[in-house]
Protein backbone atom coordinates (compact mmCIF):
# COMPACT_ATOMS: atom_id res chain seq x y z
CA UNK A 1 0.00 0.00 0.00
CA UNK A 2 1.34 3.95 -0.74
CA UNK A 3 1.11 5.67 2.41
CA UNK A 4 1.45 9.12 2.54
CA UNK A 5 2.52 10.91 6.01
CA UNK A 6 1.40 14.29 6.62
CA UNK A 7 3.71 16.07 9.56
CA UNK A 8 2.04 18.24 12.17
CA UNK A 9 3.10 22.13 12.68
CA UNK A 10 6.57 22.55 12.58
CA UNK A 11 7.56 19.52 11.34
CA UNK A 12 9.27 18.14 8.08
CA UNK A 13 9.49 14.79 6.21
CA UNK A 14 12.12 13.97 8.46
CA UNK A 15 10.28 13.61 11.54
CA UNK A 16 9.24 10.44 10.29
CA UNK A 17 12.47 8.54 9.74
CA UNK A 18 12.08 6.09 12.67
CA UNK A 19 8.37 5.30 11.12
CA UNK A 20 9.52 4.98 8.17
CA UNK A 21 11.63 1.68 7.92
CA UNK A 22 9.26 -0.11 10.04
CA UNK A 23 6.52 0.52 7.10
CA UNK A 24 8.53 -0.30 4.43
CA UNK A 25 10.05 -3.67 6.05
CA UNK A 26 5.52 -4.57 5.87
CA UNK A 27 5.94 -4.12 2.48
CA UNK A 28 4.61 -0.04 1.95
CA UNK A 29 5.59 2.40 -0.06
CA UNK A 30 5.96 5.32 2.13
CA UNK A 31 5.94 8.87 0.92
CA UNK A 32 6.76 11.53 4.02
CA UNK A 33 5.75 15.05 2.92
CA UNK A 34 7.44 18.63 3.88
CA UNK A 35 4.38 20.98 3.66
CA UNK A 36 5.13 24.42 1.65
CA UNK A 37 6.60 27.06 3.94
CA UNK A 38 7.84 25.75 6.23
CA UNK A 39 10.90 26.60 7.95
CA UNK A 40 11.34 29.59 5.52
CA UNK A 41 10.83 33.28 6.49
CA UNK A 42 7.77 35.37 6.33
CA UNK A 43 9.01 36.89 2.93
CA UNK A 44 8.79 33.56 1.07
CA UNK A 45 5.86 32.00 3.12
CA UNK A 46 3.54 35.07 3.92
CA UNK A 47 0.77 33.88 1.32
CA UNK A 48 1.29 30.12 2.21
CA UNK A 49 -2.07 28.87 3.77
CA UNK A 50 -3.99 25.84 4.47
CA UNK A 51 -4.85 25.57 1.08
CA UNK A 52 -1.59 24.90 -0.11
CA UNK A 53 -0.40 22.11 2.51
CA UNK A 54 -4.03 20.55 1.47
CA UNK A 55 -2.87 21.18 -2.57
CA UNK A 56 0.48 19.89 -1.61
CA UNK A 57 -0.65 16.45 -0.23
CA UNK A 58 -3.79 16.38 -3.15
CA UNK A 59 -0.82 16.58 -5.35
CA UNK A 60 1.11 13.46 -3.48
CA UNK A 61 -2.06 11.29 -3.34
CA UNK A 62 -2.09 12.16 -7.82
CA UNK A 63 0.99 11.34 -8.50
CA UNK A 64 0.86 7.78 -6.86
CA UNK A 65 -1.13 4.98 -9.23
CA UNK A 66 -3.59 3.61 -7.03
CA UNK A 67 -5.26 3.89 -3.96
CA UNK A 68 -3.81 5.65 -0.86
CA UNK A 69 -3.16 5.52 2.98
CA UNK A 70 -3.38 9.60 3.84
CA UNK A 71 -1.64 9.69 7.49
CA UNK A 72 -1.92 13.05 9.66
CA UNK A 73 -0.26 13.90 12.65
CA UNK A 74 -2.11 16.44 14.96
CA UNK A 75 -2.50 19.74 13.08
CA UNK A 76 -1.22 17.56 9.69
CA UNK A 77 -5.00 15.72 10.67
CA UNK A 78 -6.54 18.84 9.08
CA UNK A 79 -4.74 18.60 6.03
CA UNK A 80 -5.22 14.87 5.82
CA UNK A 81 -8.89 15.69 6.23
CA UNK A 82 -8.77 18.36 3.56
CA UNK A 83 -7.19 15.84 1.24
CA UNK A 84 -9.94 13.22 1.35
CA UNK A 85 -11.94 16.11 0.99
CA UNK A 86 -10.42 16.85 -2.52
CA UNK A 87 -9.87 13.11 -3.23
CA UNK A 88 -12.33 10.59 -1.68
CA UNK A 89 -12.15 8.25 -4.11
CA UNK A 90 -8.68 7.78 -4.09
CA UNK A 91 -7.90 7.67 -0.16
CA UNK A 92 -8.71 4.16 0.92
CA UNK A 93 -8.30 4.91 4.57
CA UNK A 94 -7.43 8.15 6.70
CA UNK A 95 -5.16 7.76 9.88
CA UNK A 96 -5.58 10.98 12.28
CA UNK A 97 -2.20 10.58 14.69
CA UNK A 98 -3.19 12.00 17.98
CA UNK A 99 -5.86 14.52 16.39
CA UNK A 100 -9.20 14.19 15.27
CA UNK A 101 -11.16 15.07 12.03
CA UNK A 102 -11.97 19.34 11.58
CA UNK A 103 -15.49 20.30 10.62
CA UNK A 104 -15.96 22.81 7.89
CA UNK A 105 -14.24 26.51 8.86
CA UNK A 106 -12.05 25.44 11.54
CA UNK A 107 -8.29 26.09 12.22
CA UNK A 108 -5.58 24.02 13.64
CA UNK A 109 -4.82 26.66 16.72
CA UNK A 110 -3.46 30.17 17.23
CA UNK A 111 0.10 30.48 18.59
CA UNK A 112 2.60 33.04 18.79
CA UNK A 113 3.69 34.48 15.57
CA UNK A 114 6.89 36.56 15.65
CA UNK A 115 8.45 37.87 12.46
CA UNK A 116 5.55 36.96 10.74
CA UNK A 117 5.70 32.88 11.46
CA UNK A 118 4.87 31.04 14.00
CA UNK A 119 8.13 29.50 15.53
CA UNK A 120 7.97 26.03 17.54
CA UNK A 121 7.32 27.55 21.08
CA UNK A 122 9.59 24.95 22.47
CA UNK A 123 8.58 21.82 24.24
CA UNK A 124 8.12 23.33 27.79
CA UNK A 125 5.02 25.12 26.27
CA UNK A 126 2.95 22.11 25.88
CA UNK A 127 0.69 20.01 29.13
CA UNK A 128 2.63 17.04 30.70
CA UNK A 129 0.31 14.42 29.19
CA UNK A 130 1.69 15.51 25.64
CA UNK A 131 5.50 15.39 26.05
CA UNK A 132 5.49 13.15 29.29
CA UNK A 133 7.12 10.15 27.31
CA UNK A 134 10.07 12.45 25.40
CA UNK A 135 13.08 12.03 27.37
CA UNK A 136 15.51 14.68 28.12
CA UNK A 137 18.22 13.17 25.12
CA UNK A 138 14.68 12.88 22.79
CA UNK A 139 13.82 16.19 23.68
CA UNK A 140 17.22 17.26 22.96
CA UNK A 141 17.70 15.47 19.44
CA UNK A 142 14.16 16.40 18.12
CA UNK A 143 13.96 20.17 19.22
CA UNK A 144 16.40 21.13 16.29
CA UNK A 145 14.26 19.94 13.87
CA UNK A 146 11.60 21.72 14.60
CA UNK A 147 10.86 24.50 11.96
CA UNK A 148 8.52 27.67 11.48
CA UNK A 149 5.07 27.52 9.72
CA UNK A 150 3.69 29.81 7.69
CA UNK A 151 1.63 32.53 9.78
CA UNK A 152 -1.72 31.68 7.80
CA UNK A 153 -1.58 27.77 8.40
CA UNK A 154 -2.62 27.34 11.83
CA UNK A 155 -5.29 29.64 11.75
CA UNK A 156 -6.59 29.41 8.71
CA UNK A 157 -10.20 27.76 8.52
CA UNK A 158 -10.17 24.46 6.71
CA UNK A 159 -13.12 24.06 3.70
CA UNK A 160 -14.40 21.07 3.15
CA UNK A 161 -17.63 20.45 1.13
CA UNK A 162 -17.84 17.03 -0.20
CA UNK A 163 -19.91 14.49 1.65
CA UNK A 164 -18.23 11.83 -0.08
CA UNK A 165 -15.40 12.32 2.60
CA UNK A 166 -17.60 10.87 5.73
CA UNK A 167 -17.64 7.50 3.41
CA UNK A 168 -13.70 7.47 3.44
CA UNK A 169 -13.03 4.68 6.74
CA UNK A 170 -11.08 6.24 8.92
CA UNK A 171 -8.68 5.26 12.43
CA UNK A 172 -7.67 7.72 14.64
CA UNK A 173 -4.60 6.60 16.82
CA UNK A 174 -5.03 8.44 20.13
CA UNK A 175 -2.32 9.29 22.13
CA UNK A 176 -3.97 8.75 25.76
CA UNK A 177 -7.27 8.26 24.74
CA UNK A 178 -9.26 4.99 24.31
CA UNK A 179 -12.68 5.28 22.19
CA UNK A 180 -15.37 5.82 24.89
CA UNK A 181 -12.97 8.49 26.41
CA UNK A 182 -12.22 10.32 23.02
CA UNK A 183 -16.14 10.26 22.17
CA UNK A 184 -17.22 11.47 25.62
CA UNK A 185 -14.69 14.56 24.76
CA UNK A 186 -16.01 15.16 21.64
CA UNK A 187 -19.60 15.46 22.65
CA UNK A 188 -17.95 19.04 24.43
CA UNK A 189 -16.36 19.81 21.47
CA UNK A 190 -20.13 20.67 19.21
CA UNK A 191 -19.28 20.41 15.46
CA UNK A 192 -16.14 17.97 16.02
CA UNK A 193 -18.80 15.76 17.52
CA UNK A 194 -20.55 16.11 14.56
CA UNK A 195 -18.22 15.61 12.44
CA UNK A 196 -16.84 12.48 13.73
CA UNK A 197 -20.26 10.69 14.29
CA UNK A 198 -21.12 11.43 10.36
CA UNK A 199 -18.04 9.37 9.42
CA UNK A 200 -19.44 5.50 8.58
CA UNK A 201 -16.32 3.70 9.25
CA UNK A 202 -14.16 5.03 12.16
CA UNK A 203 -12.15 3.47 14.74
CA UNK A 204 -9.98 4.58 17.71
CA UNK A 205 -7.06 2.68 18.90
CA UNK A 206 -4.95 4.20 21.62
CA UNK A 207 -1.38 4.18 21.12
CA UNK A 208 -0.43 4.69 24.80
CA UNK A 209 2.19 7.52 24.24
CA UNK A 210 1.87 11.29 24.36
CA UNK A 211 1.59 13.68 21.06
CA UNK A 212 4.46 12.98 19.33
CA UNK A 213 4.43 8.68 19.19
CA UNK A 214 6.80 9.00 16.06
CA UNK A 215 9.54 9.96 18.18
CA UNK A 216 8.71 8.41 21.24
CA UNK A 217 7.44 4.69 20.45
CA UNK A 218 7.97 4.95 16.46
CA UNK A 219 8.03 1.12 16.03
CA UNK A 220 4.76 0.70 17.88
CA UNK A 221 3.60 3.68 15.60
CA UNK A 222 4.56 2.29 12.50
CA UNK A 223 2.70 -1.06 13.57
CA UNK A 224 -0.25 0.66 13.68
CA UNK A 225 -0.54 2.71 10.95
CA UNK A 226 0.36 -1.03 8.88
CA UNK A 227 -2.05 -2.55 10.44
CA UNK A 228 -4.87 0.29 9.73
CA UNK A 229 -3.57 0.55 6.35
CA UNK A 230 -3.75 -3.21 5.22
CA UNK A 231 -7.61 -3.23 6.76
Amino acid sequence: MDIILIPGLWLDASSWNEVVPALERAGHRVHPLTMPGVGAPASESADIGIADWVAAGVAAVDAVDGPVVVVGHSGGGNVAWGVVDARPDAVSRVVFVDTVPPPPGQGISEFETIDGVVPFPGWDFFPPEDVDDLDEATRARTAPLALSVPARVPTDPIALSADARYGVPATLLMGGLDQETLESLLEQWGPYAEEYRAIEDAEVVRIGSGHWPQFSVPERLAALIGAAASR
